[in-house]
């Protein structure tokens, strides 16, 4: 029975109205990017008078870009290098084996979900600072400090996941691979992981995106060597002035890998999130 044609054009006119509302800051953003820093200061123009590449170039001057760049690439993927590691190993335990208390750390592991990452923003602090002072090891204002403040971020989440996605892989491929030879870990590793690469993949797409634009804890437990991109921007913002046609540029520039990693992982992203919900 085919659609009223009220209801296709009113389909239409709703999208089209949704994808403006979206792709208007976008345009805001890349015409501001554009163009020199006294017409940005001054009242908008939507269709700019004069185009330059300047800012684009004047990004890695104002400010270390290519340091803080650097610093969020390394701690960001060791974040979710090390979460979606730990992340494999807990799930299929808890989806394959019975132990006491396997429900009380399920339980566990959802609940930490529920508060707010800025109540772990003191208790953090402390122990950072309390363990360097006892140990000499510098975990605050460094990367590796900043790493593991976010894996506590993206390790519930990703255990979480991969239990749901681990119970949707038949158990009997478990047992196939041991009737071949293979152990536990080689039953994982040969037989699990490739089967529950969309899950994985999702979980590991979520870990570097919570990693890759947190600020927070970033502006805290960083200093001037291990600063990362989100809080880098502020650079742009000085005394006198914002330098606001910088500021689009590099958001424009730092948001590349985020967006062209999620375009490249689409397809096992939306496999990923689905498969062990429907489970």
């Amino acid at each position: 029975m085919a659609a009223p044609r009220s209801f296709l054009w009113t389909r239409r006119i709703f999208l089209t109205l949704l994808t403006g509302f979206v792709l208007l800051p976008v345009y805001v953003m890349v015409s501001s990017s554009l163009k020199p820093l006294e017409d940005v200061s001054g009242k908008f123009q939507w269709i700019p008078s004069g185009l330059t590449l300047t800012p684009y170039r004047d990004i890695w001057k104002t400010v270390p870009l290519a340091d803080y760049f650097v610093n969020s690439l390394v701690v960001a993927g060791s974040a979710t290098v090390c979460s979606v590691a730990i992340a494999i190993f807990a799930a299929y335990a808890v989806s394959r084996y019975s132990f006491c208390g396997k429900r009380t750390f399920t339980v566990t592991v959802l609940s930490t979900q529920m508060f707010p990452g800025i109540l772990f923003l003191l208790p953090l602090f402390l122990i950072y600072v309390n363990i360097g002072n006892a140990t000499g090891i510098a975990l605050f204002g460094s990367r590796g400090g900043l790493i593991l403040t976010y894996m506590t971020f993206s390790l519930p989440f990703s255990i979480w996941m991969l239990i749901g996605y681990f119970d949707s892989v038949p158990r009997d491929l478990d047992e196939a691979a041991k009737v071949d030879g293979c152990g536990a870990l080689g039953a994982l590793f040969r037989v699990i992981v490739p089967a529950a690469v969309p899950g994985i993949v999702a979980v590991a797409v979520y870990a570097f995106m919570t990693a890759w634009g947190e600020v927070l804890f970033a502006s805290v437990m960083t200093n001037d060597t291990t600063r990362t991109l989100a809080v880098g921007l502020q650079g742009y913002a000085t005394q006198n002035d914002v330098y606001w046609n910088q500021v689009m540029a590099a958001s424009l520039v730092v948001s590349v890998p985020v967006v062209a990693g999620f375009l490249l992982l689409q397809r096992y992203l939306v496999t990923g999130l689905t498969a062990g919900a429907v489970k």
